[in-house]
């Protein structure tokens, strides 16, 4: 089991919803996607490194501060002779290297993925110092997805192949030597120092009057559900829900979207659009939060 998870940042999540509830410009779209699609190749890098048997801690999506620079960490295993790092990419397609540049095919140069983990490397190395840990360090790219491949490969790079991906694991799987105390307590000081929201978010900007109001299915995403009796039904996969899940999920999402907003009846009443009744919206509310003011001036904490 990860020592720490990977969650979804709230970055991804407010583009999730907006993406089903605006129209995105070309490269609003562009972006969104190469966000969602890195952390489905995270994702199922992790479903690979919880496999490990050996004694080790994993440690994913780490986000530190050195100094004034801000780094990430897809994934980190530490096993008591080293620390294996891991840069991990989602690309799909042909790629090839040329005089020290990265393509895609037929000739679109890219950034270079180890020029990223050249530098990350050095700054998590600095600040493994600054803790005072000296552990000897693993740094690779990964590239996870099984479509991906890339022509003239240099030899001696820290690249890992799709194909060679479940070979360098079970590498890992096999350490010489045990944890101790020390490996537990760098673990505990780097989730210490992981910093929850990024600097760097990139948001497009939005309105609540220029959003689509409705209630978007928990499984296709699409704002295209209506309430049947006591349940919502998506009219495009037809997942259903019970209306209260679909109410509590839709009053997280507006909390995200505007923390600034208060939680009224009429707020939640106009969101969801699909709930007819005011009433329903209002025992909804009053059963999981708290309850502020009174009549017109009620709201929900």
């Amino acid at each position: 089991m990860p020592y720490k998870r990977r969650t979804e940042t709230s970055e991804l999540q407010i583009l999730s919803f907006l993406n089903s509830r605006m129209s995105f410009s070309e490269k609003e779209k562009q972006f969104y996607y190469y966000l969602k699609k890195g952390v489905e190749g995270e994702v199922l890098f992790d479903s690979l490194t919880e496999k490990l048997q050996c004694d080790c801690i994993i440690i994913n999506d780490l986000l530190l501060k050195l100094n004034n620079t801000t780094f990430q960490i897809d994934c980190i295993i530490i096993t008591g002779e080293n620390i294996h790092f891991f840069e991990v990419k989602n690309y799909d397609g042909d790629y090839y290297y040329e005089a020290g540049r990265f393509y895609k095919k037929p000739k679109s140069e890219v950034a270079d993925p180890l020029n990223q983990l050249s530098r990350t490397e050095s700054l998590f190395r600095q600040f493994l110092q600054n803790l005072g840990f000296n552990i000897p360090i693993n740094a690779f790219v990964v590239f996870i997805n099984p479509e991906f491949t890339l022509f003239q490969a240099p030899l001696n790079k820290p690249l890992i192949l799709p194909t060679q991906i479940n070979r360098y694991l079970n590498k890992v799987n096999s350490p010489a030597t045990k944890l101790n105390q020390k490996h537990k307590t760098l673990a505990n000081k780097l989730v210490s120092q992981h910093i929850e929201d990024s600097p760097y978010t990139q948001l497009p900007s939005f309105h609540y009057e220029q959003l689509q109001k409705g209630i978007i299915c928990n499984k296709c995403c699409c704002i295209s559900v209506s309430v049947k009796g006591r349940a919502c039904l998506c009219e495009s996969c037809e997942h259903k829900e019970p209306v209260s899940d679909a109410v509590m999920r839709s009053i997280k999402e507006i909390k995200l979207l505007f923390p600034n907003k208060k939680i009224t009846t009429n707020l939640i009443h106009d969101w969801c659009k699909v709930v007819g009744s005011k009433k329903r919206i209002s025992r909804i509310l009053a059963r999981n939060f708290r309850t502020v003011g009174v009549r017109q001036w009620t709201y929900y904490e």
